[in-house]
């Protein structure tokens, strides 16, 4: 069976495996594979569900296929226009699509930069949104995600208290700006919900010798103190690989270190998600 783990102080709980929106779902006309493949993660257990925006028709997809699904599964989207105006719109176009009258999880979508702090939590910034749509029902619970720069995040902490927060965890971030090393403690001592995302560095890290099954890499990542993890897929295989993972035990904080002293050459690499040196 799938575990569950709390999704901080929020008091709900989640499988420790989500499903991510992209893979097939970041796609537009696959509607026969996508279904195919939430079907087989509703199937399998999962009930932490993600999409964004920003994904394609990732939100129409789950929207044609959840049903009545609907009520047993926890689902959250993203918006990333940085204004009042624009987030608000985002949800409503969100939730037409998922065919809801409410998100569990609505999140601030790839938080890069001070400018974006600005823009975001100034007059007339995205949070006001978000706000709204808590007090009035629209969404339960607030996050944000990140995956350029730790402190981007952790001065986002200071600005909203956010229910979650999304960001990378996998072996290769200790190697420069570590998100785990550095988000990740401050998120729980705040009693926040901490998703994982970039589990697989999108497949690259199965390239790298000695650990090129993502059963590796999913058990690294529930290593962590973290609530959940987000992996996109692009079919069933997929789906069914990743949940007879994520049932496996996770590693433990020797065989952590040794994995991540595996990934180290390739490390910089392997994070594409950041910023240039």
């Amino acid at each position: 069976m799938l575990a569950t783990r709390r999704l901080g102080n929020t008091g709900v709980e989640v499988t420790c495996l989500g499903l991510g929106g992209e893979g097939v779902l970041r796609t537009f006309g696959q509607d026969a594979a996508a279904a195919a493949m939430i079907g087989c993660a509703l199937e399998g257990g999962i009930t932490y569900l993600e999409s964004a925006r920003a994904y394609d028709d990732s939100e129409t997809y789950y929207g044609q296929n959840l049903g009545p699904w609907r009520e047993r599964i926890f689902l959250a989207s993203k918006a990333h226009n940085r204004t009042a105006a624009g987030a608000e719109q985002m949800l409503h176009t969100t939730l037409r699509n998922l065919r809801t009258d409410h998100l569990d999880l609505w999140q601030v979508h790839d938080v890069r930069t001070a400018g974006d702090l600005e823009q975001i939590f100034g007059p007339g910034g995205a949070i006001e949104a978000f706000d709204r749509a808590k007090r009035a029902g629209k969404v339960r619970f607030i996050g944000v995600t990140g995956h350029h720069d730790p402190q981007i995040l952790l001065r986002a902490f200071d600005l909203y208290p956010f229910d979650t927060v999304l960001l990378p965890v996998n072996p290769a971030e200790p190697a420069w700006q570590g998100f785990p090393q550095s988000v990740l403690p401050e998120a729980n001592r705040r009693g926040m919900g901490v998703i994982g995302m970039k589990v697989l560095c999108r497949g690259f890290g199965l390239q790298v010798p000695g650990c090129d099954t993502a059963e590796r890499w999913i058990r690294y990542a529930l290593g962590h103190e973290l609530s959940t993890l987000v992996i996109g897929c692009d079919n069933p295989e997929q789906v069914e690989q990743n949940l007879a993972a994520a049932c496996q035990p996770p590693l433990d904080a020797e065989q952590r270190s040794a994995m991540e002293r595996q990934v180290a050459p390739y490390a910089r690499e392997l994070m594409y998600y950041k910023p240039s040196l």
